[in-house]
């Protein structure tokens, strides 16, 4: 009879323990994934500028894998390609580290990684459906799409100093 007691103690004990790893664990991986969200789309303090022709623009890069890999990067000059008329686009030389979603609206002035190795620069605002992984955002927008005009451009990125 002790015995019985005995096993359905600990029966018991371990769904009961069971039940509260589970709550910990979920409640850890909220905390988790509201930390991650939260770095991808908190500045953090690089600064980088993107030179197109005379312009010049600054933009303040997020705090995540991602845009600390473009950084390590610099200086860079790409050969941006025009697309749709909103946005343009150029292979990095190699992978970045992702963590794409769709953000639902493009902003003019996000800086983003498509794949793996695609950089993009928005001049426009706009609807998408596809994901991204947020590298940053540029400052000031007055003159970037006037800066990209309409076709094929080459874009300077550097450290601010």
């Amino acid at each position: 009879m002790k015995t019985s007691y005995l096993l359905i103690y600990c029966l018991l004990s371990l769904l009961g323990s069971s039940a509260c790893f589970e709550k910990n664990h979920a409640a850890a991986s909220s905390s988790i994934a509201e930390s991650t969200k939260h770095k991808a789309t908190n500045p953090m303090e690089s600064k980088i500028k993107l030179k197109i022709g005379t312009k010049t623009f600054t933009a303040t890069l997020y705090g995540n894998e991602a845009a600390t890999a473009f950084k390590a990067m610099l200086p860079l000059t790409l050969n941006m390609v025009e697309l749709n008329g909103n946005e343009k686009y150029a292979a990095l030389p190699s992978n970045l580290p992702t963590s794409a979603a769709n953000p639902g609206k493009i902003q003019s002035g996000d800086l983003m990684l498509y794949g793996a190795s695609t950089l993009v620069v928005f001049y426009e605002t706009f609807s998408t459906s596809y994901s991204y992984t947020k590298l940053g955002r540029l400052e000031d927008v007055a003159g970037l799409a006037e800066a990209l005009g309409s076709g094929n451009v080459a874009v300077g990125f550097e450290m601010e100093q």
